[in-house]
């Protein structure tokens, strides 16, 4: 199902932790017991948690990572970047969290075999992609051999996985835009969707553009309200100024990439 152009009902609900796990020093998997935002969220969509310490943090924006429509279940993979997600990551199994959602605009899934392309912990969001579709490929960088433990969760998922890294201590030595144009060249690929640092999303959407391949990025802004009343995470597009909690967090490349 496509999540393009669908505003989807937004509900809080009283979330309880299932589990609490740290694959990497300062990278957390937490899967929450939330049945309704499970059955509702689409690939790309994201969520608002609270922290549930004494500090006055506001909610933390997350992307959905996986769900279980049937169990009810929604899975988060963050990292600890400050003092509101290291309190979130000292959360035990069985406490409740807070969790508003789903929130934004999902991608376009509706493709025949699609190529996602994820950085670090961009890779968050298109793990939901890849565990909706049938037939969907992923590249995938990282650092370090250890930075790219994502491969072994998304091999159930994918077709085919594409590995670099920085070191060459694992898969392709390089980025992911060392790879992408050869996949490209030589795949069937139909669309491709991306989410890392900024400067990989603006030169794989060059790069997908060069090959004549639609492609979608999936933003990322400090936001408060997460509903689009604060305008904390507008951004400029073709369109105009945009809202990534609202209007995104998925956008076409050619609307945030343009030239001016």
């Amino acid at each position: 199902m496509s999540a393009e152009g669908m505003i989807l009902p937004k509900v809080i609900e009283e979330a309880r932790i299932l589990s609490h796990e740290a694959p990497i020093a300062g990278v957390d998997i937490l899967t929450l017991d939330s049945p309704v935002i499970a059955r509702t969220s689409l690939p790309g969509q994201l969520v608002q948690v609270s922290v549930p310490a004494d500090g006055g943090y506001l909610r933390r924006p997350l992307g959905i990572a996986e769900v279980s429509r049937t169990d009810g279940w929604i899975r988060l993979i963050y990292r600890q970047v400050g003092s509101g997600t290291e309190a979130l990551a000292h959360a035990e199994t069985g406490a409740t969290v807070s969790v508003l959602g789903s929130l934004g605009r999902g991608f376009t899934t509706e493709l025949r075999h699609p190529l996602l392309v994820g950085g670090g912990m961009g890779l968050t969001p298109l793990l939901f992609f890849a565990a909706e579709h049938s037939n969907v490929s992923v590249l995938m960088g990282g650092r370090t051999k250890e930075e790219v433990f994502w491969e072994e969760i998304y091999r159930p998922h994918v077709r085919e996985c594409f590995v670099t890294t920085d070191d060459g201590s694992y898969g392709t030595q390089g980025f992911v835009t060392t790879l992408l144009p050869k996949l490209l060249q030589g795949g069937d690929y139909d669309g491709v969707a991306v989410c890392g640092p900024p400067v990989m999303m603006e030169r794989v959407a060059a790069i997908a553009a060069e090959h004549g391949i639609p492609c979608e990025v999936s933003l990322e802004k400090r936001m408060a309200c997460g509903l689009g009343a604060c305008l904390s995470c507008a951004v400029d597009t073709r369109s105009g100024r945009r809202k990534v909690c609202k209007d995104g967090p998925v956008f076409p490349a050619g609307e945030v990439y343009y030239a001016s």
